[in-house]
C-alpha cells in the first residue's frame, strides 16, 4: 500500500480541484510545489490590505453554471466587471472594441457608421485571414488595428503580427453597443478576500511540501502515491527528449504608492510599441478598495528561458507538432494524469482549467 492515493505536482487550479474532489471522496493527497506557496498563478499577497495578484491580473469569468456554482461553493464573489482601458500615446480608448471605442476613434455615434467604416477598411483582406494582422483588420479595420492591437500584440508575443496565427485575436470581443464589459460570459467577479480564500479551501486536508522541485526528486515522491497528477510542463517531465516547447513569460514591477487612486481602473493596456510594458494593474480596483495607498504592477512580456515562469504556450505549428510527440508518450502512462495549462500546452482561462479538472476527475470516479 502506498502512503497516498494521489501525489499532486503543482498547486494551481487543476491540482486544487482534483485535491478538493479527492478529499471529498476520502482519498489522501500529497501536494509537491516548487514555489514557496500554494495556488499557482492565482496566488495573492496582502500589501496594505490590498490583495495583490502576484502573477498578473486574474479576473474570473465563465459561461458555465456548473463551474460558477463550484467556485461559489468555495468563496463569495463580488460584482467586479472587467472594463479595461487602452492608452495609445496618451489617447484613452475603452476596451473591448465597442461603440465607445468607435466613437472616440472616428467621432461617430451610431453602429451603422461604425460598421460602414470597418467594412471599408476590411476590404484590404481578401479571403480567409492568414495571420493575426489580417484577422484583426477583418474584425475591426485598419485604424483600430494600428492603434490598439499591433503594438500591444507584438510586445506580448515578441514577434511581428504577420508571423502570428489568426486564432489568437479571435478571443477579443467586438460589439456594436456602448458596453465596456470585456467578457461576454454571464458570470464574472473576484472572490471576496482574494484568491487565497479559494486556494485554502481547495487544498484543505492535504499534506503539502513547498520549495521542492518534483523532477529532481521524482522517484521518491512518485513512490509515495498510487497515482500522480502532474500539472507541470510536459516536455520537462520527459527530460526534453524531443526538444523544448516554447513559451512566453512575464516580468512584473510592483510599486506601493502613497496615493489612493493611480489610474482609476484596474487594468490599463499600453498599446503603442514604444512603451516597454503591456499594461499596468492597479490591484485595489478589483475589490473596490478604499485604502489610503495603492499598489500598481507594470507587466513586461519576456522570452521564456529555463528557470523562468512559463505563462503562455506558443501554439504555432512547430510547437504543436512537438507537443503531439510528448502527448503520445503521456497517453501511454498508466498511473499519471496530466492536466492544466502547462501539461496540456493550452492557453486556458481559469474556468476552463476548472472544467477540465471536473471532467477528468469524474472519469476517475471523483465527480
Amino acid at each position: 500500500m502506498k502512503k497516498y492515493d494521489y501525489v499532486l505536482v503543482g498547486s494551481g487550479l487543476f491540482a486544487g480541484v482534483w485535491a478538493y474532489l479527492a478529499r471529498q471522496h476520502g482519498k489522501s493527497c500529497l501536494v509537491v510545489e516548487k514555489r514557496n506557496h500554494l495556488g499557482g498563478n492565482i496566488y495573492c499577497k496582502d500589501v496594505e490590505g490590498i490583495h495583490v495578484h502576484q502573477y498578473g491580473a486574474h479576473i474570473f469569468h465563465t459561461g458555465s453554471r456548473r463551474v460558477w456554482e463550484f467556485v461559489n461553493g468555495l468563496a463569495e464573489f463580488n460584482r467586479y466587471t472587467n472594463s479595461p482601458v487602452a492608452n495609445y500615446k496618451g489617447e484613452m480608448y475603452n476596451m473591448p472594441f465597442n461603440m465607445n471605442t468607435f466613437s472616440k476613434m472616428w467621432g461617430i455615434s451610431t453602429p451603422e457608421e461604425a460598421k460602414a467604416i470597418i467594412a471599408k477598411q476590411r476590404e484590404s483582406v481578401v479571403g480567409e485571414p492568414r495571420n493575426l494582422e489580417e484577422q484583426a483588420i477583418s474584425l475591426v479595420g485598419k485604424d483600430l488595428y494600428e492603434k490598439l492591437v499591433k503594438g500591444y500584440t507584438e510586445k506580448q508575443w515578441g514577434r511581428d503580427c504577420r508571423e502570428l496565427p489568426a486564432f489568437i485575436i479571435k478571443r477579443l470581443p467586438v460589439r456594436y453597443t456602448y458596453d465596456n464589459n470585456y467578457f461576454n460570459d454571464p458570470y464574472q467577479g473576484i472572490p471576496i478576500g482574494g484568491y487565497n480564500v479559494i486556494i485554502e479551501k481547495l487544498f484543505e486536508g492535504c499534506d503539502v511540501v513547498t520549495g521542492v522541485d518534483f523532477l529532481e526528486n521524482r522517484d521518491h515522491y512518485s513512490s509515495l502515491g498510487e497515482t500522480l497528477v502532474y500539472t507541470g510542463t510536459l516536455d520537462s517531465f520527459y527530460g526534453y527528449c524531443f526538444g523544448k516547447l516554447e513559451y512566453r513569460s512575464l516580468r512584473f514591477e510592483t510599486e506601493l504608492l502613497d496615493k489612493d487612486n493611480y489610474q482609476g481602473v484596474a487594468v490599463v493596456n499600453y498599446t503603442d510599441r514604444e512603451t516597454p510594458y503591456t499594461r499596468i494593474i492597479e490591484h485595489k480596483h478589483f475589490e473596490f478598495g478604499t485604502q489610503p495607498k495603492t499598489v500598481i504592477t507594470r507587466e513586461y512580456p519576456a522570452d521564456w528561458q529555463e528557470g523562468m515562469e512559463p505563462y503562455y504556450p506558443v501554439n504555432d505549428q512547430k510547437n504543436q507538432k512537438l507537443y503531439e510527440q510528448y502527448a503520445g508518450l503521456a497517453a501511454g502512462e498508466d498511473h499519471v494524469i496530466f492536466g492544466g495549462r502547462l501539461a496540456e500546452y493550452k492557453y486556458y482561462d481559469m474556468d476552463k482549467v476548472i472544467e477540465s479538472a471536473l471532467n477528468r476527475a469524474q472519469e476517475y470516479g471523483l465527480g
